[in-house]
């Protein structure tokens, strides 16, 4: 019970202190994923892709998966491949997972862009399902 009850109180203290953001619209986005050098040309797809993978949040953490595994930050990127779990960076991405979750998407942004070059959209679950066909319209963005 005291296990329970300390890390109810660092989650809490951890969503309190964060350096988290919400993109409150897709234009919102846009904007960011443009300074992050994302291709125009798929802009819709990473929209759609974000939005389906953390809903435009920065410090989403999912899971856990089938293989014990998380999903961090706003591409929802795993710490079974991608990102360390310590302090150290680390992985294929050199990051640590905290470096995905904060307001800053930068490192998050480096690792996304890797990602898509070995595996492309496919790669991200939430793509796969919702993203092949109807994606969002930015086109005022």
């Amino acid at each position: 019970m005291k296990r329970f009850i300390c890390f109810f109180v660092f989650v809490t203290f951890c969503v309190i202190c964060s350096d988290a953001k919400y993109f409150e619209t897709n234009c919102d986005l846009v904007h960011e994923l443009r300074k992050q050098k994302f291709p125009e040309d798929r802009m819709r797809d990473w929209v759609c892709l974000v939005n389906s993978e953390s809903a435009r949040h920065t410090d989403a953490i999912g899971g856990p998966n089938k293989n014990g595994s998380r999903d961090y930050g706003l591409f929802q990127i795993n710490d079974h491949f991608w990102c360390s779990n310590s302090t150290k960076p680390g992985k294929s991405c050199q990051v640590t997972c905290a470096d995905l979750i904060t307001d800053d998407i930068t490192k998050a942004s480096i690792c996304a862009h890797k990602i898509f070059r070995r595996q492309g959209f496919p790669a991200w679950h939430g793509w796969s399902q919702r993203c092949q066909g109807d994606l969002p319209d930015i086109s005022n963005c």
